[in-house]
């Protein structure tokens, strides 16, 4: 009988783009357009709190899981294993930006969650295939930060700024900084300031160390740019619409 949680079943089978990887981002899409489309026809209070304490629920349980999982299997690291990636801190801060309905915090997991959710969607640092329970893990954790965001912008009516621009990269900046020393203090690689990810992403085509770190960076920004886009074009169509309705 396969070992769904064994450490050695379905190692290394993950493959990028494969039939698995594709159908696991269209379920995340397809549930984005459906929570969007249910939600943001009704009115009821009562029913979207209960969505923000599921989502929350899940967010916080599918992410306790794998650390323990990792101490289950006798390899948790503290240098490997705690919630600080980006991704992981979008997850943490994730229930108290929903239920709290904290602007501040969609500000930074906005950002954080498209931006670094999204990269590693579409290039996985994944291990492990379909069916083994981190393939699960990984999909669930990456797409329920998505939906988070999504339900924020498109149902509660949150968006970004350009002050939130150059918020996110400040305290992106010092989070990084405390990622170095944090690094140094676990022997880790958080937000993979000492070496790239083992499996093929984008930062093998970014140069060797400690140079791609400047190539994120830059990356980042675009990455932010390309998310906060449409709110400009929107922003430009109100402005055309209204010199449009109210010609000089």
């Amino acid at each position: 009988m396969p070992d769904f949680l064994g450490p050695e079943y379905m190692k290394g089978m993950f493959h990028i783009f494969s039939f698995s990887h594709f159908t696991a981002l269209f379920i995340i899409l397809f549930s984005c357009i459906a929570i969007v489309l249910w939600l943001k026809n009704t009115k009821n209070d009562r029913t979207r709190l209960i969505f923000c304490i599921i989502l929350s629920v899940l967010l916080l349980v599918q992410e306790a899981t794998r650390s323990i999982w990792h101490v289950w299997i006798g390899d948790f690291s503290w240098g490997e294993h705690l919630p600080l990636h980006l991704c992981g801190v979008g997850i943490i801060l994730g229930p108290v930006m929903l239920l709290k309905k904290n602007y501040a915090l969609y500000e930074l997991i906005y950002f954080w969650g498209f931006g670094g959710a999204v990269q590693a969607l579409l290039t996985p640092d994944l291990l492990y295939g379909f069916p083994h329970y981190i393939f699960f893990q990984y999909f669930l954790s990456h797409g329920l930060i998505i939906i988070a965001c999504v339900y924020m912008t498109f149902v509660v009516g949150f968006r970004p700024t350009w002050k939130s621009l150059f918020k996110v990269f400040i305290i992106t900046n010092i989070y990084m900084g405390i990622m170095a020393l944090v690094n140094l203090a676990t022997n880790g690689n958080y937000m993979f300031l000492c070496e790239k990810p083992v499996n093929p992403t984008i930062y093998d085509f970014l140069g060797p160390w400690p140079w791609y770190i400047l190539s994120v960076e830059g990356i980042g920004i675009i990455v932010m740019l390309v998310f906060y886009s449409p709110f400009v074009i929107k922003d430009m169509v109100v402005k055309l619409r209204k010199k449009a309705d109210n010609p000089a």
